[in-house]
C-alpha cells in the first residue's frame, strides 16, 4: 500500500483527529503537516481527501474552495479539523483500515506511537 493511497492519508487523518479528541495529544501544525499532509503529496491531492472526508460525515470544521480551474484551496486553519463519531466508527470497523493499521503499526513515525496509544 502506498504512503499516500487514498486510504492510508485518510487513516492517518482520522488517527491524528481521533488522538487530539481524546486529549492524547495537542494538535501541533509542524507535527500535523509531517504525519499526515505531507504523505499526500501534493496539495491538490490532500484538498481532495479533506473535502470528500467531511463529505462522508467522517470529519467537521474543513472549508474547501473550488477556485478558477476546479483548483481546490483549504481555507481554514487545519486545527479547526474535528473527528465526527462516523470517523472513529470508521477507523474502528471499516475493513480497509484495518489493514492500513496493521501496516502502519511497525513504523517507526507518530502514526505507530497514536495507534499504541489510541488501542483502534
Amino acid at each position: 500500500m502506498a504512503k499516500n493511497d487514498y486510504d492510508t492519508v485518510l487513516y492517518k487523518l482520522l488517527i491524528y483527529l481521533y488522538a487530539c479528541l481524546k486529549r492524547e495529544i495537542v494538535f501541533d501544525e509542524d507535527v500535523f503537516n509531517s504525519a499526515v499532509r505531507q504523505c499526500a503529496g501534493n496539495e491538490q491531492y490532500f484538498a481532495e481527501i479533506l473535502d470528500m472526508a467531511q463529505a462522508e460525515g467522517l470529519i467537521t470544521g474543513v472549508v474547501v474552495t473550488r477556485a478558477w480551474g476546479n483548483e481546490l484551496i483549504i481555507s481554514s486553519p487545519t486545527e479547526d479539523m474535528k473527528i465526527t463519531a462516523a470517523g472513529i466508527h470508521y477507523i474502528k470497523e471499516n475493513s480497509q483500515m484495518k489493514k492500513v493499521q496493521e501496516t502502519l503499526k511497525n513504523s517507526a513515525d507518530i502514526m505507530a506511537k497514536l495507534i499504541g496509544i489510541l488501542k483502534v
